[in-house]
């Protein structure tokens, strides 16, 4: 018996017919408008919630604030350069965080685009933030089907962020310039948020048996899989919404099942199945006939039970020494060493840093967005004499500027409005002992660079509305793509500060300069598809050779994700799974690159150039169209490293 379970976001049931219903949405919502007493030609209100609060409703959505940013991060850096936001809401559409364009920020600010300030339907009419949040559906909002003639030169698009119940807790929107909306922007919008739910889904059972699973093995580990948590007896929890879709029951009907009722496996053999050295997938059938793939998660705290559970099983770890076992394995599988794929600069990089692991001595990272500083800082941290200690990474300008003291420096009970009871430990003290890696440092608040320099000196933390201060060890690495010495001229980074956090600074290459692109994209797809068994066409190869990638790993890693879930049982990965702007941006550089070429080898010839000259011509132009890159320029042309350097020998 074959079913076809969820094979895309588009066709997914599971993603809901928003849009064969979206003018009846639209129409509905607009009639609630007018009974709101809205008018649409007034100028709306959009006073924000005081600065108090809005830390307080952080903090009540501190959950939900926490797994979304990457996210957001991700989703913006697909659609920089747009003219858009994107836009993070509570479950009663007031904006928790925001990230956009500068050249839209203007625009933003007359609509309040901004943190603090409500979007309810009841408030601002016809949106589809509100509209998302009544219909527990994505919705797309464009231009005047806005209720309010302000806000018609939006386009919005919205998806639901639900919990593992199936509440809707937030939303997730992209709004920007009805001019510049893009179709694609939507999908982007509804993947991004079915992430965050299955972030949020992994966090909320930690103490379970959790299973991933789905018709077809290279699903496993994506957007399209199930997921499904249940007790350390079995009981069914909940499943997220691909669960729910391939599962084929509703919740309420779930309740009553197990683990061995639902996927035909017998807990004991779930286990013995993970107690062998090597465990691959497993292979299920499910209640209702449907085979599947599965991979289970055992985070278990219980080991009375699970000693009880499997007679003749020698007890397991205890979970200090299962933590210790899980720390060396991480440690293990992300040093240094894991880092190295051939690429001289990065080479060089990591020869620096491991010269002064162990030396307290603060460590710099630059470079673009996207060329892998936390996984550097994680690396030197796990090879470091420090690695049995905590690793703590704060970004400093994801975290709202209201709150990032707070983060950074703890606080007492009663230190400010909303602050919990008993307080909070910071990152700073939550990292003694360890690493503490402050990424985006350039971003951090001008009147906090003074505090943190004053913690790095005297080796102190004092928490807010505390006159005690607490002593902390803790090594540093610092991570930004600015450049800081013209920050400090700029007067938004205090040179003080700088010439403290730049013990040793290194420069991660962007991918476009790197010289293992191959070796890269394999372990890319060795990492995101469950088998690991496809291989990328020598033409798109050629392709990704030529781009310049200016989102870096993220980009090309989100490229190769979905070029995976569109390749299906394909061996081979060509240009026919890659997304139209992707193949845009070739074509444009391809153009961009040529033109200068082709116009200069014109005027030479009709010069009277001879053709050692065209030739020396021709090569310097797409040298310096490539910014100096020999192996980049020498694929351009298709022609061997040597062939430059023969051809222009002061290269050498």
């Amino acid at each position: 018996m074959e079913h076809k379970l969820a094979p895309d976001l588009n066709n997914s049931p599971a993603s809901g017919a928003w849009a064969d219903n979206l003018p009846v949405i639209i129409e509905t919502s607009h009639q609630r408008s007018q009974k709101y007493g809205l008018c649409p030609q007034s100028t709306p209100d959009y006073d924000p919630l005081a600065r108090n609060d809005l830390s307080l409703l952080i903090e009540q959505n501190r959950l939900l604030h926490t797994h979304a940013i990457p996210a957001m991060e991700t989703l913006y850096q697909q659609i920089v350069n747009t003219h858009n936001m994107v836009l993070l809401t509570d479950a009663n559409g007031v904006i928790v965080h925001s990230l956009g364009d500068d050249d839209f920020l203007e625009k933003a600010k007359r609509v309040a685009l901004s943190p603090g300030v409500s979007w309810s339907e009841q408030k601002r009419g016809t949106n589809a933030i509100a509209s998302a949040i009544i219909e527990g559906a994505p919705v797309l909002v464009h231009a005047d089907q806005h209720y309010l003639a302000a806000n018609h030169f939006l386009t919005c698009s919205a998806a639901p962020i639900s919990d593992h119940m199936g509440n809707v807790i937030g939303v997730l929107d992209v709004s920007g310039d009805s001019r510049s909306y893009h179709r694609h922007t939507m999908a982007l919008v509804r993947m991004s948020a079915l992430m965050i739910e299955n972030q949020l889904f992994s966090a909320t059972f930690e103490d379970a048996i959790t299973i991933h699973f789905h018709s077809r093995p290279e699903f496993i580990g994506t957007l399209m899989e199930g997921i499904a948590s249940f007790s350390p007896g079995g009981r069914f929890l909940a499943a997220n919404r691909n669960g729910l879709f391939q599962l084929g029951l509703p919740l309420s009907a779930l309740q009553s099942h197990t683990f061995s009722s639902l996927f035909g496996l017998p807990l004991s053999a779930l286990y013995d199945h993970y107690s062998t050295a090597a465990p691959g997938l497993l292979n299920l059938c499910m209640h209702n006939g449907v085979r599947v793939y599965g991979r289970a998660q055992l985070r278990l705290t219980n080991s009375v039970f699970q000693q009880s559970l499997i007679p003749g099983r020698a007890p397991p770890a205890t979970p200090a020494v299962a933590a210790n076992q899980s720390a060396a394995q991480t440690r293990r599988l992300s040093g240094l060493r894991y880092l190295r794929t051939g690429d001289p600069q990065l080479e060089l990089v990591i020869e620096k840093v491991t010269r002064v692991l162990g030396k307290d001595i603060p460590i710099m990272i630059m470079g673009e967005t996207g060329t892998g500083k936390e996984l550097l800082a994680q690396a030197i941290h796990n090879d470091s004499p420090r690695s049995q200690h905590p690793f703590v990474a704060v970004n400093c300008a994801s975290i709202p500027e209201t709150l990032i003291e707070s983060e950074l420096f703890g606080y007492e009970d009663g230190a400010f409005t909303g602050a919990r009871k008993k307080g909070a430990t910071g990152k700073i003290l939550q990292a003694n002992g360890g690493t503490l890696f402050l990424d985006e440092i350039g971003d951090m608040p001008f009147s906090l660079q003074a505090r943190l320099l004053r913690v790095l000196q005297e080796r102190m933390v004092t928490p807010l509305g505390s006159d005690k201060s607490i002593p902390v060890n803790v090594e540093l690495i610092c991570a930004t793509n600015h450049n800081l010495r013209e920050r400090i001229s700029q007067g938004l980074f205090r040179e003080d500060l700088y010439y403290r956090l730049n013990g040793l600074v290194v420069k991660l290459p962007p991918l476009r300069e790197r010289t293992d692109l191959e070796t890269v994209v394999r372990k890319i797809i060795a990492t995101e598809s469950a088998i690991g068994r496809y291989e990328v066409a020598d033409e798109l190869m050629a392709m990704f050779h030529r781009h310049r990638w200016p989102g870096n790993f993220r980009q090309l890693t989100n490229l190769l994700r979905t070029a995976i879930v569109m390749a299906g049982d394909e061996p081979e990965i060509g240009l026919r799974h890659m997304p139209d702007d992707f193949l845009d941006d070739i074509g444009e550089a391809a153009s961009a690159t040529t033109a200068p070429v082709m116009a200069d080898t014109t005027r030479m010839i009709a010069c009277g150039a001879n053709l050692e000259e065209m030739e020396q011509s021709v090569i310097l132009r797409t040298l310096e169209a490539h910014g100096g890159n020999v192996s980049a320029t020498a694929r351009a042309l298709g022609v061997s490293r040597n062939t430059i350097y023969r051809k222009v020998p002061h290269l050498k």
